[in-house]
């Protein structure tokens, strides 16, 4: 007969109460399945989060209350966790798992490691800490209504890394500058306006109309007299546009007119850029205030952020929220900044009221407050109830794992609406490890295209090793029968090559690189193949990944859309309070769609038609894994509702 504790077996609740496991994460899904490990058995338990408990967690972070705002979320949930099982002993980080102290030995004393993080920087990092300690990894992630669990073991299924992941989705800035056609284009404007006026200023996130626009071709010395300006001070000849704010004490009136009518203007004048295109009409605050009659908003019903204004509303709106952030920067005192967040009003109201005013100037159609923040914080919004199943599902496979039953794991989808076996979680079968994968495999290797005349070191080892594979501090040598030390993880000791090309240091067509990752017990052998054909802005190209393409049909499997839960690849290394726009329960989405549209209906289109799917963010597509059970894929192999969405 069958000895029971509780509902588990004898032998399995003796293992539970014996095996030490670590939690990676402390937020929407960390509180749930802290939760879920102390109620089921598990007494042994380590959890780690940089970050700080804030107001907006409380709705569905539920170990933490309103007085614990500003505390450590590790400490918090370990103390909350505690009043559900005071004989269990968990030890609270609040640290980076990305620290060198968590290294592969600290990682071994573990018989299960389970994520909930927030970014794809950590969770490579952790992927490849679980690989070298021969550690099984539970990965999971939610977006909205939609959710996974996957469990990642060494040599038995595919890890983190095996299948490329699709990077966010950027814009030319002289589409945001000169030719906005979507609203996402105006929003992304706006947040670089608000900070060239109030935050840190970024050659990068320029706003004034860009003369350099290849498309323009035309002779600014012999037009700009044509765009007349309101205000001498609205000149969009200035050095800095804060500067510039300054000088007319951050005049609402001044920089509106300066914004929208006099850059508008200036605009009109690059004739080429309209010959195709609809113009856009500049607005002017004195004829919007002596209109204001013809303009009056009237209250829609339901909630206020989900109101659009008229154009009059905008302004004012634009207005209070400029004497706002104006008061606040004094408030600061000299040479201060603000930091944009989604969740603090005034910078909201700002982005809202900018961003639509452009919208309208360009003949888009205006967007409510609500579909400006979905769309400004990249979010999709939190559901509790996600997190709870998602929670729920890692420590069942956590089960099967501590039962020694890794064959009966599964990659578990949970879908926003039931199938046509009415079923709202698919399991599906873990797939082996790929063959070229540039982490998982026995000797990893990668061809990377650059050119070696242009490409800093500092570059490769920014942008190339730690940005784009992930790496936290790489030791590069030259395969060039010297052993010749291109970049140390030591300190200073080879600074001094930082601002060097690679070409200096003889690296040619065909050279090869060895980076070494100690931390992460990981090398990778690096073949360059020289090339002077980038793309414009395109610092280097990984042969073999073509992220903009389909991958090719295979037989027997259906195919899934890929979306990215947390930030891009170079997020924050770690659970961090310094993305404010992150979460472990939200999700990047840049639509190709009509960005007019909020990131939630983003994704509602992305659970649109089958076969070739697209991604909601890059327009890539990637391959569904097979299912446990063939007849449901058989039984509707169109039915909409039927399809699985891979998150990160």
């Amino acid at each position: 007969m069958v000895h029971l504790v509780g509902s588990l077996r004898k032998e399995l609740a003796d293992c539970l109460s014996t095996s030490k496991v670590l939690v990676v994460g402390a937020g929407g899904i960390g509180c749930e399945l802290l939760k879920n490990l102390v109620l089921t058995g598990f007494k042994n338990i380590e959890v780690i989060d940089l970050d700080t408990i804030d107001v907006s967690n409380l709705n569905r972070q539920f170990l933490f209350q309103k007085k614990h705002v500003g505390k450590s979320k590790a400490q918090v949930a370990k103390e909350s966790a505690l009043q559900f099982c005071p004989s269990a002993n968990i030890t609270a980080y609040h640290d980076s798992i990305m620290n060198p102290d968590y290294n592969v030995e600290f990682f071994r004393k573990f018989v299960l490691v389970m994520n909930a993080l927030d970014n794809r920087a950590a969770r490579n990092h952790v992927n490849r800490m679980c690989l070298a300690a021969d550690i099984p990894l539970i990965e999971s992630g939610t977006a909205g209504y939609l959710g996974q669990v996957t469990v990642i073991k060494k040599g038995m299924t595919e890890c983190y890394e095996c299948q490329p992941k699709p990077t966010q989705k950027t814009f030319p800035g002289c589409t945001i500058r000169n030719t906005p056609s979507e609203p996402i284009h105006c929003i992304v404007w706006a947040k670089y306006l608000f900070n060239q006026l109030f935050g840190e200023e970024d050659a990068d996130q320029e706003v004034s109309p860009d003369t350099a626009d290849p498309e323009a071709a035309w002779n600014p010395e012999e037009t700009a007299a044509r765009a007349t300006a309101s205000e001498k001070d609205g000149d969009i000849k200035r050095i800095s546009t804060k500067e510039w704010a300054r000088s007319t004490g951050y005049d609402p009136i001044k920089l509106f007119n300066k914004l929208f009518k006099d850059d508008i203007m200036y605009l009109l004048t690059m004739d080429k850029l309209w010959k195709k295109r609809k113009a856009p009409i500049p607005l002017d605050w004195q004829q919007l205030e002596n209109n204001l009659e013809q303009e009056q908003h009237t209250p829609g019903l339901g909630l206020k952020d989900q109101q659009v204004l008229g154009v009059w509303g905008y302004c004012k709106l634009f207005q209070q929220s400029v004497e706002t952030l104006r008061s606040q920067l004094q408030e600061k005192g000299e040479g201060a900044e603000l930091v944009w967040d989604k969740d603090d009003p005034p910078a909201m109201d700002f982005v809202t009221s900018a961003a639509n005013l452009r919208m309208h100037i360009f003949s888009m159609n205006m967007k409510s407050r609500f579909d400006v923040k979905s769309m400004a914080g990249n979010i999709i919004p939190a559901i509790a109830t996600t997190n709870a199943v998602i929670a729920g599902l890692i420590v069942l496979e956590g089960l099967k794992i501590l039962s020694g039953e890794l064959e009966s794991c599964r990659t578990i989808f949970l879908n926003k609406c039931p199938n046509l076996r009415k079923k709202l979680l698919v399991p599906c079968v873990l797939d082996p490890p790929s063959a070229n994968c540039y982490v998982c495999a026995s000797k990893p290797e990668v061809t990377v295209k650059l050119n070696v005349h242009k490409t800093a070191v500092l570059t490769l080892q920014d942008r190339i090793l730690k940005e784009r594979f992930g790496m936290v501090a790489p030791d590069v040598q030259i395969e060039d029968g010297k052993g010749t030390i291109l970049i140390s993880s030591e300190e200073g000791e080879t600074e001094a090559n930082n601002s060097k090309f690679l070409g200096d240091f003889g690296i040619r067509n065909g050279s090869r690189l060895q980076a070494d990752d100690f931390l992460q017990d990981y090398t990778l052998l690096i073949t360059v193949l020289h090339t002077e054909e980038l793309e414009r802005d395109v610092e280097f190209e990984v042969v073999g990944e073509a992220p903009d393409k389909a991958p090719p049909p295979q037989s027997n499997k259906e195919e899934v859309n890929s979306i990215t839960n947390g930030n891009k690849d170079s997020a924050q290394p770690s659970t961090s309070s310094k993305a404010p726009s992150e979460d472990d329960d939200i999700m990047i989405v840049d639509s190709d769609e009509d960005e007019g549209a909020s990131s939630s209906a983003a994704v509602a289109a992305a659970v649109g038609t089958k076969r070739k799917h697209s991604d909601a963010g890059t327009g890539e597509t990637s391959t569904k894994r097979p299912r446990t059970d063939q007849s449901s894929a058989a039984a509707a192999p169109t039915d909409d509702d039927d399809d699985i969405i891979a998150l990160d």
